[in-house]
């Protein structure tokens, strides 16, 4: 019969909680807002099985309020006004704990509101997508956002250590590092591989888990090397134009079941970063490539990924943009704060030279002072925008 072995270890208090050191260290903010009883509306977001529904649950523990788990999928609007109106007036506000918060319609979203406003309650939600793109801006205003992090393999292994010694489970060579490795940071997918291997043979084989699980999940890699590491890797080739070294690291992170959105992200990324002006089309090819992938998935994902890599690696590159738009974030950052002139402002002012009725250029001030952070690689089509800018401004394109 199966324990579940995931539901039976979940922590039952914050020292049993691993992981999520950014949020939950000793010194972290959320760690203090939670030991004060201060946490305003929040919404935790990240992998799966790094611990967002358990820190609900210990949350509500520690608040003492009366805790309702709920999913997004099935909620109902009545179910959410049901329970605001039982404890209306009461002296103990309930917690709220919505799972696949980025589900919530328009309309349950409207309806939480009030509640959120009038402080009838702490709703509190979880989800493995950003919140930022599935929640109105009404909802994002009146909570803070918390990012989780995939689980460190010290996490893992602190976890499975302790289950494997009172389950008295035993581990074949190699077995410990697979349930560590092709978990990608994911708790519950490490305990349920671990009790299913379990449950074939004691002690439990690499074999007999690979068989069970073939392919990593997130990490990109059944070895040691992360994700990261080999997104790093795909990067670094792209940028070196190779574009053989290029699709082999792409290989990688296909092979060990890296999911085609986060490569189309990083792809994305490149193509501005990297590329640049030097060819604009880098980045439409790249924004579809991430459109068409989220859409079909893999196999044919590899297909449309690997026609973008070999384009993204034969481009011309050119990081002009990157730095240009960091040096005057640094200039900002470090005070350079200008007034907007008397001409640019809004309304249209008298003194303003509408370029168009020059031709599409005019010699005005756009700055009180000249500044200057974009310098032109003059590489392929960035070569033409350099040229066009010096040839209308008579050889001075500082404008």
């Amino acid at each position: 019969m199966r324990k579940n072995l995931a539901l039976l270890y979940r922590p039952a208090c914050f020292e049993d909680f691993v992981g999520q050191e950014h949020l939950l260290g000793s010194d972290a903010p959320l760690r203090k807002l939670i030991e004060t009883d201060a946490l305003p509306h929040a919404f935790f977001w990240g992998p799966p099985g790094t611990g967002k529904t358990t820190l609900a649950r210990l949350i509500a523990q520690k608040s003492g309020r009366p805790f309702y788990e709920l999913n997004a999928t099935t909620l109902k609007i009545d179910e959410i006004r049901k329970i605001f109106k039982t404890h209306a007036g009461s002296l103990q506000k309930p917690l709220l704990f919505i799972d696949e918060v980025h589900r919530l319609s328009k309309n349950q979203q409207e309806v939480l509101l009030p509640y959120m406003e009038n402080d009838e309650g702490l709703v509190i939600g979880a989800s493995t997508e950003n919140p930022y793109f599935s929640l109105t801006p009404a909802m994002r205003s009146r909570a803070l956002l918390f990012a989780f992090k995939p689980l460190a393999r010290d996490d893992l292994r602190t976890v499975l250590k302790r289950v494997i010694q009172k389950e008295k489970i035993a581990l074949k060579e190699e077995a410990e590092a697979y349930l560590l490795d092709s978990s990608g940071g994911d708790l519950r997918a490490m305990l349920n591989l671990l009790e299913a291997g379990a449950a074939v043979e004691n002690p439990v084989g690499v074999e007999t888990l690979r068989a069970l699980r073939p392919e990593a999940m997130r990490e990109g890699s059944a070895s040691s090397d992360s994700h990261y590491n080999l997104a790093s890797a795909l990067i670094k080739s792209m940028r070196g134009s190779d574009v053989d070294a290029a699709l082999y690291w792409l290989a990688r992170l296909i092979a060990g079941g890296e999911p085609p959105e986060f490569i189309a992200r990083r792809m994305v990324i490149f193509a501005s970063e990297d590329v640049g002006n030097a060819n604009p089309g880098a980045l439409s090819l790249a924004v579809d490539t991430m459109t068409a992938v989220s859409r079909i998935g893999y196999p044919e994902a590899r297909i449309i990924l690997a026609q973008c890599c070999i384009y993204l690696a034969s481009c011309p590159k050119s990081n002009a943009a990157y730095t240009a738009i960091n040096r005057a974030l640094k200039a900002v950052k470090e005070g350079e704060l200008q007034a907007v002139p008397k001409h640019l402002r809004s309304p249209d002012h008298p003194g303003y030279l509408y370029p168009h009725d020059f031709g599409g250029w005019v010699a005005q001030s756009y700055l009180q002072k000249p500044l200057r952070f974009y310098e032109s690689r003059k590489i392929a089509y960035e070569k033409r925008l350099a040229e066009w800018l010096e040839k209308i401004k008579g050889g001075d394109n500082e404008g």
